[in-house]
C-alpha cells in the first residue's frame, strides 16, 4: 500500500511518538500510582510547559521523554537551547497529530495499521523489559547449553575451488589435460580466459590469475552451513578428492549441460570451537531465547483473552489482483483490466 503524503507525515509523527513518548501529553504521570519520572515531585512533573490546543505538555511528559531517549542521544539535551529543540519536536508532533485527524487521515487503513504496528512494538518491548540479564546467565548453563548443541560449534571443513566451464565433452578433457600440467597460478589464468565459458570478454590487466574461474567455499555435503548454493554438488564432491592447493581433478565433471574442469586453490580443515570461544554467543542465544519465550507467552495470553478465529475456506478463495511491474514506480500497481477483488472489468 502506498501512503500519501500527508499520511506519510503522520506516520512520521507516530514513529516520533513511539521514541518520545510511551503515552500522550494528556496522560499524566501521576495517575495509577505511577512515580513521577526522573525523580520530580508530583507537584513538579504536573507543572505545564506548553499547551498546544486543548492539550498540555507537562515537566513530567517532558523528563519521561528525555529518560526514553539513549544515553548519547540524552546528552544533546543539556542546555537549554536544546531542550527548547526538543520541546519544540513534542509540540510540533501534536500539532501534526491533530491536524492529521482534523483531516481524517487517522482513518485512513494504511496509517490505522502504521499505529498498530507501533502498538505492536511497544507490547514486545514491555514483554521483553523484564527478560534476563546478562549478569543471570549462569557459567554452569552456558556449558550445559554448549554440550546439547556441540554440534553446531562444529566448523566443518571447506574448500576452495576454481573451475573452467564448458560445453563440449572432448573440448573439455582436452583442457583437463593441459590444466593438470600447469606449473603456475598464471598459466592457470591463462587457461580460463582462453577457454571458459564464463570468462570475461575483456580481461583487466591486474586481475590475480589464481582466483581466475573462482567459485568460492564449498563443503563435502557432510554439513548444509557448508553448502555453496552457486557451486553444483558434483563439482563440490569432486574438490574434496584433491590432496593438495594447486591439483586439478583428474575429469571434466559433468553438472547439467555443462563441463567443469576443477582445481584445488585452498582448503580449511574445520575446526571445533571450545567452550571459551563460544561463550558470548551462548550467552546472547540464552537471552535471546528468554526474550522469545516472553513474547510467546504475552502472544498466547492475549489469544485467550481476545479469541482468534480464522475463515480457512474464505483464506483459500481469496484471489489476488494482477499486477503488471512498472519500472518507473516504486510500487507495482493492479492492472486496469482486474478489479481490486480479482474480477475481469467489462
Amino acid at each position: 500500500m502506498v501512503l500519501s503524503p500527508a499520511a506519510m507525515r503522520l506516520r512520521s509523527a507516530l514513529v516520533l511518538a513511539s521514541m518520545l513518548l510511551a503515552v500522550g501529553c494528556d496522560e499524566k504521570p501521576l495517575q495509577d500510582g505511577k512515580k513521577p519520572p526522573a525523580g520530580l515531585t508530583r507537584q513538579q512533573a504536573a507543572a505545564v510547559l506548553a499547551r498546544v490546543g486543548a492539550k498540555t505538555i507537562t515537566v513530567g511528559d517532558f523528563a519521561a521523554a528525555l529518560e526514553r531517549l539513549d544515553d548519547i542521544d540524552r546528552l544533546r539535551y543539556q542546555t537549554p537551547e536544546r531542550r527548547k529543540e526538543l520541546l519544540q519536536k513534542m509540540i510540533d508532533l501534536e500539532l501534526l497529530a491533530e491536524e492529521a485527524k482534523s483531516r481524517g487521515l487517522d482513518k485512513e487503513p494504511s496509517v490505522q495499521l502504521a499505529t498498530r504496528q507501533i502498538l505492536r512494538e511497544a507490547m514486545l518491548a514491555k514483554a521483553r523489559a523484564g527478560a534476563r540479564a546478562p549478569a543471570d546467565v549462569l557459567p554452569a548453563e552456558i556449558a550445559a547449553y554448549y554440550e546439547a548443541h556441540k554440534k553446531e560449534f562444529e566448523e566443518p571443513q571447506r574448500r576452495r575451488i576454481a573451475a573452467i566451464v564448458l560445453a563440449d565433452a572432448a573440448q573439455a578433457d582436452d583442457v583437463v589435460a593441459k590444466a593438470q600440467k600447469l606449473d603456475s597460478p598464471q598459466k592457470w589464468g591463462d587457461l580460463y580466459f582462453e577457454k571458459s565459458l564464463d570468462a570475461p570478454k575483456v580481461r583487466e590487466a591486474h586481475a590475480p590469475a589464481d582466483l581466475a574461474g573462482d567459485l568460492g567455499l564449498v563443503g563435502n555435503g557432510e554439513d548444509a552451513r557448508a553448502k555453496n548454493a552457486g557451486v553444483p554438488d558434483e563439482v563440490a564432491q569432486a574438490a574434496f578428492t584433491l590432496e593438495k592447493v594447486g591439483d586439478v581433478y583428474a575429469k571434466a565433471v559433468r553438472a547439467g549441460d555443462r563441463f567443469y574442469v576443477v582445481r584445488l586453490t585452498g582448503m580449511s580443515k574445520g575446526h571445533v570451537r571450545t567452550l571459551a570461544e563460544a561463550e558470548r554467543g551462548i550467552r546472547a542465544a540464552i537471552l535471546q531465547e528468554n526474550a522469545r519465550e516472553r513474547e510467546a507467552s504475552l502472544e498466547a495470553d492475549m489469544r485467550k483473552r481476545f479469541p482468534v478465529r480464522v475463515d480457512d475456506a474464505a483464506l483459500v478463495s481469496v484471489v489476488l489482483p494482477r499486477v503488471e511491474p512498472d519500472e518507473n514506480a516504486d510500487a507495482v500497481t493492479p492492472s486496469p483490466s482486474v478489479s481490486a477483488a480479482g474480477a475481469a472489468r467489462p
